[in-house]
């Protein structure tokens, strides 16, 4: 019965229809123009992808919303791109480039590399990264042997690479994850980590229906109240109704306050655009307390931060002076770098982590 019911999920988000957008385009080696078969294109951070035939060409159906399609061929630079709904008549190619030493090579050949790594970072690197949350106990990294831990102790700083994707199962929320991972870096006098990389989802087979319900609520859970949630609320106005309160986080006199909005989307500077389904907003105050109020935080974050809020779950996004952001109706929103989030929603790593296309009503 759950195969069955997969099976269908799948084919019905194969076939193209007028929620959907068709990519297509053709993956050539940039020395040769030669075209590269088996190259994996993919929507980032969704269950969407597929492989290039021989002569080089790929189709793709995805939902309408934004995207970072990605491409990757072994031996060759990854390159990735944005899309949108609006993108789809146009032909998306690709010329791969065979890897160079790139100058983030040559700051880790100027560290010494750990020998023993993942024996003396190991667990640190899995905290920070697959996180420390309930569903975190339930992932698990199949292939650590590929990771290189390099410390430098002129900027007390600790880099991970890999030398190919990270596999990493979640059976707490029903997916297997190939992690693209650039880099992560931990700098210590800070104590903030840093990660970037392209994870594409796969959903792992229910064994039962039971298995498969769990997976449907614990989804459900990790969707409410995220940033994925939250940029949804905003593109289709619901805030409220979804259970979300913005503030403005201002100082005076060296100490923080909120200011309190009586229209979060005068104060935001909601602009839709009709044509390309898009909304761009762009904060009076860089600083936005994003309260979620349907939910208390986690135990055991309120447990490692006893001074944070306990009977709702806090999050502040901080925008880039003078930028703004916009959202798809997916809730894929760029450009990415120039918003940075801290307090609860720091805390949800990969363990936590929906793809764009997850969709309660798809269940």
């Amino acid at each position: 019965m759950i195969k069955t019911t997969l099976l269908a999920l799948l084919f019905i988000f194969s076939l193209p229809s007028q929620s959907q957008i068709v990519v297509s385009g053709k993956i050539t080696a940039g020395e040769t123009g030669l075209p590269l078969q088996g190259a994996s294109i993919f929507a980032d951070n969704t269950t969407l992808g597929t492989a290039s035939d021989a002569d080089g060409n790929y189709t793709l159906y995805l939902p309408k919303g934004g995207y970072d399609l990605v491409v990757t061929f072994t031996g060759y630079s990854t390159v990735s791109k944005r899309i949108s709904s609006s993108d789809a008549s146009e032909k998306q190619n690709f010329e791969l480039r065979l890897k160079e030493k790139e100058l983030a090579d040559v700051a880790v050949v100027a560290s010494s590399e750990v020998k023993d790594g993942w024996q003396k970072y190991g667990s640190f690197f899995l905290e920070e990264f697959i996180g420390k949350s309930q569903n975190s106990k339930n992932c698990t990294l199949k292939n650590p042997e590929i990771l290189k831990f390099y410390f430098s102790k002129k900027r007390n700083r600790l880099k991970v690479l890999a030398s190919e994707p990270l596999q990493i199962e979640n059976k707490a929320l029903g997916y297997s994850i190939q992690y693209n991972l650039d880099s992560f870096t931990h700098q210590y006098n800070t104590e903030v980590s840093l990660y970037t990389g392209n994870p594409l989802f796969k959903e792992l087979i229910a064994e039962s229906d039971s298995q498969y319900t769990l997976w449907k609520a614990t989804r459900q859970q990790a969707y409410l109240g995220s940033i994925l949630h939250f940029m949804r609320s905003i593109f289709y106005k619901t805030l409220q109704e979804e259970g979300f309160e913005i503030q403005f986080i201002v100082k005076a006199n060296s100490t923080d306050s909120a200011l309190k909005l009586s229209n979060p989307y005068v104060a935001l500077h909601y602009t839709k655009e009709d044509s390309a389904q898009t909304v761009e907003i762009y904060p009076n105050q860089p600083n936005v307390a994003v309260i979620f109020t349907k939910e208390k935080p986690a135990q055991a974050y309120s447990l490692a931060f006893p001074d944070e809020p306990k009977d709702f779950e806090f999050s502040v996004l901080t925008f880039s002076p003078n930028e703004s952001i916009v959202i798809e109706q997916n809730g894929y929103y760029y450009d990415q770098n120039d918003l940075s989030v801290s307090a609860y929603w720091s805390w949800s790593k990969v363990a936590d982590q929906l793809p764009y296309d997850y969709s309660a009503s798809a269940f």
